[in-house]
């Protein structure tokens, strides 16, 4: 009997010895990934679904309503709309800043990006409007505040063009497309710009992604990790291609022309460093790179082009001032709210 303990315990000695160079040491951690829809990662309220057909696809469109604190007060509701390398989670200190003050709020994710479908389509913003307007009436919401960020800026254009007495008020936050870029980015085929998107990185994201600030904080690495999780994704090419798709929509349908349209009174908040420029990367004259993404005179010539357009200026600030200077951009869309 004690030979048989003494040999146990020369055994498990020697298993220790053997897992001393392991013990203590920190294991990697295992690399996260998401699939096409993010359904791994949680949003910060609950998210619902609306089902679509479209060009006779399937589709699940996913959004966010948020009601109100406290008790029902008769304002109109607030819809944020996100930019492309977004999604509707980015609004959440937004979500939460309006609910506070008595707003109801709808967060859509657009097909082609956050946990809805990711469809292989002939995006257009139209289509994306129309898709906004389906939720809106599913919802039994008649009148809404739009305020459209990057991309979402114009959507919220084509939204406030198309339904007029939908949209009682506008902002944009920093929008894309208050330029054509066409002039100046030169032309690929969907191809080339599927190809460049397969070839997307976590280090080429956040190198992107840093654009967007005239200064890095490691809370802005969330929106990094999120979409580079998808790269070793089951469904990356999936991704992929919606993206390039998304890009294509915006290249070809500018909305700048259509600014002296817009009816509904508007409010542009513009991060003066920003200098945004979708297809920069193709661009190699630098006379015309130049001349691209000036946001301090962009947002002026918009702001005059719109008939009942009000500019707030922030300076020092870059791409997304909902995340650089969240107070300062509340302050901002609250007042707006607020004017009759």
């Amino acid at each position: 009997m004690k030979k048989s303990i003494l040999t146990f315990l020369l055994v498990l000695g020697s298993v220790f010895y053997l897992l001393q160079p392991v013990l203590g040491q920190k294991q990697p951690e295992k690399a996260v990934v998401y699939d096409a829809v993010l359904s791994q990662y949680a949003y910060p309220y609950l998210v619902k679904f609306m089902d679509l057909k479209l060009e006779g696809q399937a589709c699940r469109m996913a959004y966010m309503d948020v009601a109100p604190k406290g008790k029902a007060t008769g304002k109109t509701p607030v819809l944020l709309l996100h930019g492309k390398n977004f999604f509707g989670a980015y609004w959440r200190n937004t979500i939460k800043f309006l609910s506070d003050q008595g707003y109801r709020v709808i967060v859509p994710d657009q097909i082609g990006f956050g946990k809805s479908t990711k469809a292989d389509l002939h995006y257009s913003f139209h289509l994306l409007a129309q898709n906004t307007k389906k939720l809106l009436d599913t919802l039994g919401v008649n009148k809404v505040v739009v305020v459209g960020h990057s991309m979402g800026g114009m959507v919220a254009t084509r939204f406030t063009l198309m339904y007029p007495e939908t949209a009682e008020k506008m902002v944009l936050e920093n929008p894309i497309g208050l330029e054509d870029y066409r002039p100046a980015v030169p032309f690929q085929t969907l191809d080339e710009t599927y190809a460049n998107e397969l070839k997307n990185s976590e280090s080429a994201i956040r190198n992107y992604f840093k654009t967007y600030f005239p200064v890095w904080k490691p809370e802005y690495d969330e929106w990094v990790k999120v979409p580079a999780a998808q790269i070793n994704g089951p469904d990356f090419k999936q991704v992929a291609l919606a993206s390039a798709e998304t890009f294509e929509m915006i290249y070809q349908q500018p909305v700048s022309y259509e600014f002296p349209n817009v009816k509904a009174p508007s409010l542009l908040i513009i991060g003066q460093e920003d200098r945004t420029v979708v297809g920069k990367a193709l661009i190699k004259d630098k006379q015309k790179l130049a001349q691209m993404g000036q946001y301090p005179q962009l947002g002026k010539k918009t702001a005059q082009a719109i008939p009942n357009a009000k500019l707030v200026e922030m300076p020092g600030i870059g791409h997304i001032p909902h995340l650089e200077v969240p107070d300062k951009f509340h302050d901002a869309l609250l007042k707006f709210l607020k004017e009759k």
